[in-house]
């Protein structure tokens, strides 16, 4: 197969096939359960967000500022406990996934804005090294999206030119930028919607080059 046959897929994870890593909705959750002033830790989060996303500040860090900024009647622990609860398996996407890359003939390659130990735990609790090849995290790469240079170095670790790769994001704003890249990009709205774009890629390449070997 000659390198200009190649395809990546390239996939974001919260929106996609888990839900967000710490989403507004989980945020307001915590405020609920913890007796929080919500508008005071969205304006602290907005703050310090993608500091910790691009792993500048680590979870200790950032909860120092937006959560332990005053006495609280609850431990650290527990309201870490809390966040890693927010994670959870969007219904049918992963487990699809993980059963058809066993004969797609793509690499799979995550491109996802995580802070690390959210990032950590998310990829040991849902098995997704079964899924993906390599993950492109922001807290690793210190960089995130929107930012073009994080679709740049993923294409680069990859050996992908833009027209051998595809990208799926729930955010049009992420997959907008990645087709000004020269990517083929969609927006991810549902899990029949991209199952369906995934099995037409492989009948592509089953048409053009045969089976996977």
């Amino acid at each position: 197969m000659q390198i200009s046959d190649l395809k990546i897929l390239f996939f974001d994870i919260g929106g996609v096939l888990l839900s967000n890593g710490w989403g507004h909705e989980s945020r307001a959750l915590a405020a609920e359960k913890f007796g929080l002033n919500y508008k005071e830790m969205d304006q602290l989060h907005n703050f310090i967000f993608n500091v910790y996303e691009i792993g500048s500040v680590n979870l200790d860090q950032y909860l120092d500022t937006v959560i332990f900024n005053h006495p609280r009647d609850f431990v650290r622990e527990d309201f870490k406990e809390f966040m890693y609860s927010q994670s959870v398996e969007l219904p049918g996407m992963l487990a699809w996934l993980k059963e058809w890359k066993k004969d797609c003939g793509f690499r799979i390659i995550s491109i996802n804005n995580e802070g690390k130990e959210l990032n950590d735990y998310r990829i040991q609790k849902f098995k997704l090294h079964t899924c993906f090849d390599a993950f492109i995290s922001s807290c690793e790469v210190k960089m995130r999206k929107p930012d073009p240079r994080i679709f740049e170095l993923a294409m680069g670790i990859a050996q992908a030119t833009p027209s051998q790769c595809v990208y799926f994001d729930d955010r049009i704003m992420f997959a907008n930028m990645a087709k000004t890249l020269g990517l083929r990009a969609y927006q991810h709205t549902s899990f029949e919607s991209t199952k369906e774009i995934l099995e037409e890629l492989k009948k592509e390449q089953f048409d053009r080059f045969g089976p996977p070997r």
